[in-house]
């Protein structure tokens, strides 16, 4: 008699599937590496307009290191303070999926990293590629402190253009020839507006249009007819950039870690925080060709109104005459400083590369104003008030001119149940509403002084019109969301009308960044989910204005369940 054990096949085939899925969801993370790196923040000399400053630098590099990593692979950088100041690192644009520990900004994240101190950042990409980067979060300090951050295509999966031969990160800065923050204090102890600086610099070098520079200059090399990408960051402090490169054309392919539409360009426009991702053919004639970069300003006020420059040189470019030497490069077509009509036809043609994911439900509609003040003094005209009329600079959004706390950091308070270090109460609209960018009334000038949140539900839809105001000065001001990437569905001059401007709104293939301008007087649109739990900052990313109070943070509540919820925080935090 033949016996069949009935159990055993259907048995030994969930086995045989729980194998098969156990190893297809390790492949999936098969690829995924974890990166270790050890940044030393520290003073080391650096010699630049002649002279040798006692620089803040990581790992003795200005610019810092360039991290280099693929979508889904893990970062561990333990940062080591042996400088004379506090300080916390930002890497700005990553998501940081319920880890806003390892966001970076001083007193909202995590107290500083002291002297003599170290905490190790440890976050994983998700889904993101392209072009981000690094840069101190405390005072100043990210003037020296910066880096490019890469994110290769995971592997298998190709770039949505064609091949480049070669990669090059274009680190756009600003140097001071004094301490930055010497620069900072002054500013912050007077009132006024902080010194302009010295030099624009390409890869933190000036170039050769600045006094003992020509020496240094970046000098990129180039096979004819080969195509590059160029991973423009702009990491200055306070300038947005016209950038070109003479008699070649640009093809934007990214922004913001974000694939566009490719499009061709002459020269681009690049706000503090951005990141810009361009094709360049060397399909010219074999020569030296500058690469150079210059402020876009908008504001009524002092400037860096110098032009820094780098080199593209073909290999095969005849040298001159006379003593072998290279021929003299070819300069570029730049813009005018005030050309807000190349910037806004520039930053018109970015698209997603294909439909977006936009909210079309809002259940959140902010109105924020954001500006310039000023605060009245009592005693005007003082040592401490050095500003317009006897006053003292400000910044706000909402009339709110944000207060960083100094007890505890704003993440901290909110794990902890801290009372006192924070409100909730931030206003969606303005108190007051009044002809934003006219002629403001001189009463509306003075903001109110406060460390406000905004509370938000977790997978809320979320729309912000950010509002330009002519108090002191029109400016352009970019504004960085932390923790989120976002839609830009939608910009204009004036102020903005809710009745008649979302008609126009881009919700098919807006393009996706974490930073975005406001234009001179006018107004820019956002839209975004709120997936990821937490306290994310929200700034103008001009370093002059951060300090006077242009910004707020949003606090997203949890959801539901772990995935939905801020993990614990790292055991080394460190403490205020």
């Amino acid at each position: 008699m033949e016996f069949h054990k009935v159990g055993a096949k259907p048995c030994s085939s969930y086995l045989f599937f729980a194998i098969l899925l156990l190893f297809a969801f390790l492949a999936s993370f098969a690829d995924a590496a974890v990166h270790f790196h050890e940044f030393v923040i520290e003073a080391k000399p650096v010699k630049r307009l002649c002279r040798t400053h006692s620089t803040i630098t990581v790992n003795g590099q200005f610019p810092g290191p360039t991290l280099e990593v693929r979508d889904g692979d893990t970062l561990v950088i333990k940062a080591i303070n042996r400088a004379r100041y506090n300080v916390t690192l930002h890497w700005h644009g990553v998501r940081q999926l319920r880890n806003p520990w390892a966001d970076g900004p001083e007193f909202v994240t995590q107290c500083p990293i002291r002297p003599g101190q170290s905490y190790t950042y440890q976050f994983t990409i998700q889904n993101q590629q392209g072009t981000l980067w690094w840069h101190a979060h405390s005072k100043w300090l990210r003037a020296t402190v910066y880096g490019a951050l890469i994110i290769y295509p995971k592997l298998g999966s190709p770039y949505p253009f064609p091949m480049p031969k070669r990669e090059i990160p274009i680190l756009l800065g600003e140097w001071w020839d004094r301490n930055p923050m010497d620069v900072l204090r002054l500013a912050l102890f007077t009132g006024a507006a902080p010194n302009i600086s010295d030099a624009l610099t390409i890869n933190g070098q000036p170039g050769d249009l600045y006094r003992c520079s020509s020496k240094e200059t970046a000098i990129f090399p180039v096979e004819a007819g080969e195509t590059i990408l160029l991973r423009i960051i702009n990491s200055a402090m306070n300038e947005e950039m016209f950038f070109g490169v003479a008699n070649h054309k640009l093809t934007v392919v990214a922004v913001d870690s974000a694939y566009t539409k490719p499009f061709a360009t002459n020269v681009i426009m690049i706000a503090p925080g951005q990141t810009t991702d361009v094709l360049l053919t060397a399909d010219q004639t074999p020569a030296r060709y500058y690469m150079a970069a210059h402020a876009y300003n908008t504001a009524n006020a002092p400037f860096d109104n110098t032009t820094t420059t780098a080199i593209l040189e073909y290999k095969s470019a005849p040298f001159s005459a006379k003593k072998g030497q290279s021929l003299k490069p070819i300069f570029p077509q730049l813009p005018g400083f005030n050309d807000t009509a190349t910037a806004t036809a520039f930053t018109a043609q970015l698209r997603s590369i294909s439909k977006a994911k936009v909210p079309l439900e809002i259940d959140e509609s902010l109105f924020f104003t954001v500006g310039l003040g000023l605060i009245n003094c009592t005693n005007p005209n003082s040592r401490r008030c050095q500003g317009p009329n006897g006053t003292r600079f400000a910044a706000s959004i909402n009339n709110v001119s944000f207060v960083f706390p100094r007890r505890n950091s704003l993440m901290q308070a909110y794990y902890q149940g801290q009372p006192g270090i924070f409100t909730t109460d931030f206003p969606p609209f303005p108190p007051v509403q009044y002809d934003y960018s006219g002629n403001v009334p001189r009463g509306l000038w003075q903001p109110v002084k406060a460390t406000k949140l905004l509370k938000l539900k977790y997978r809320s839809k979320v729309q912000i019109v950010f509002q330009d105001t002519s108090v002191v000065t029109v400016e352009d001001h970019p504004m960085h969301l932390h923790g989120y990437q976002f839609y830009v569905v939608g910009s204009g001059f004036g102020n903005f009308d809710p009745k008649n401007d979302p008609a126009k709104f881009n919700l098919i293939d807006p393009p996706e960044r974490n930073t975005i301008g406001t234009p001179p007087g006018g107004w820019v649109a956002i839209r975004f989910e709120a997936d990821n739990p937490g306290i994310w900052l929200l700034h103008c990313h001009l370093d002059s204005h951060l300090p006077w109070g242009l910004a707020t943070a949003l606090l997203v509540e949890n959801g539901v369940g772990k995935l939905q919820t801020v993990q614990p925080p790292p055991l080394d935090l460190p403490r205020c």
